[in-house]
Order: structure tokens, then C-alpha cells, then sequence
């Protein structure tokens, strides 16, 4: 474990350990495997992996998920660089025919909830069955949307983070841990 990391032209300091996210990754998959458990073959639920920075995170719940159920992704963003742009980009756009199906999308992180808002809205207008919304983080300080976040892995400030998944500019997503912004 490196304390700090350096990507294009900033530091970051180590923020999150493996350890912690590992074991806040199991209490999420504990609460999906009793909450899924009478998912069945024929209507298993549709897990949407959010590209890129949901994948390590969707990778790890595959691994503890003991239910029935079918892989998709999508890609959705709003981020240049360390700010979200407030326009939410389709570059791969939900999967076709969720019309009745349970649906857990799978998030890194969320903190306006742009993507997440539009998420909920196209599953709306796909008449699924069941659509809940799962998050590695959450910036709880700034998520103000009225969209439910079903399961919730860990709660941070509202800071820059790269690791796991996230990245700055497409670099960091390989680390292990989780870094913040070294102000």
C-alpha cells in the first residue's frame, strides 16, 4: 500500500485501505443476498454495471452474490478532469428489454446524482419490474436528488477521489485502495 500516488499533474494521499472497502463490500453483498434471495433462473435480476469506474466494484459483488442473475453495463458520465460538468453524457446506453425485470444498477460512486436521476428515469420509462440503485460511495453532503440509493457501501466527504475504479483523467483506476486529492 503506497501512502501517495501521483497522476498527470497532481498527488494523491491514501484515503480508503483495501481492508475497509473489502469488508464494507461484504456487508453490501450480505444485504443483496437476502434481499435477491427468491430470485429465480427465469427471472433473475439484471445487475447494469456502470462503466468504467463501477467495474472493480461489480466484479467484487459478482464473487459474493449468490443469486441468480444476469450482467449488462452502461455509460453514463458528466465529469472532465476533477468537476462534473452538469451534462450528463449516454456513451453506451442501457440495455434493451428490462420491461418486467428487477434491476440493480451498480454504481463507484455518487455524488450530485445527475447520472442516477437519469438512470431512474429511463428504467421508468422501461416499465421495470423492480429498480434499485447500489453505490460503492456516496458524497452524502452533496447528493440532494429524491432518487432512493437502495445500498450504500461507505459514506465520504466531499472530496476528489481516485482507486478501485475511479479515476482522474483515466488514470488511478488500478489501485487497490482508495486516494484523495493531497491539497
Amino acid at each position: 500500500m503506497e501512502n501517495k500516488i501521483h497522476l498527470h499533474d497532481k498527488t494523491f494521499k491514501l484515503f480508503i485501505p483495501n481492508e475497509d472497502i473489502e469488508k464494507a463490500i461484504d456487508a453490501v453483498a450480505e444485504r443483496l443476498n437476502r434481499d435477491y434471495a427468491d430470485a429465480t433462473d427465469d427471472n433473475p435480476v439484471v445487475m447494469i454495471c456502470t462503466l468504467n469506474g463501477a467495474v472493480i466494484f461489480a466484479a467484487e459483488l459478482l464473487k459474493r452474490v449468490q443469486f441468480p442473475m444476469v450482467l449488462k453495463a452502461c455509460k453514463l458520465s458528466s465529469y472532465e478532469g476533477i468537476c462534473s460538468t452538469g451534462v450528463i453524457k449516454t456513451e453506451v446506453p442501457l440495455p434493451e428489454h428490462l420491461e418486467g425485470k428487477r434491476v440493480l444498477i451498480v454504481e463507484d460512486i455518487v455524488d450530485t446524482g445527475g447520472t442516477i436521476v437519469a438512470m431512474a428515469e429511463q428504467l421508468k420509462a422501461r416499465k421495470v419490474q423492480d429498480a434499485r440503485i447500489c453505490t460503492l460511495l456516496l458524497k452524502k453532503d452533496v447528493y440532494k436528488k429524491d432518487v432512493k440509493l437502495d445500498y450504500v457501501a461507505m459514506e465520504i466527504p466531499n472530496r476528489f477521489i481516485v482507486g478501485f475504479g475511479l479515476d482522474y483523467d483515466e488514470l488511478g483506476r488500478n489501485t487497490k485502495d482508495i486516494y484523495v486529492l493531497d491539497d
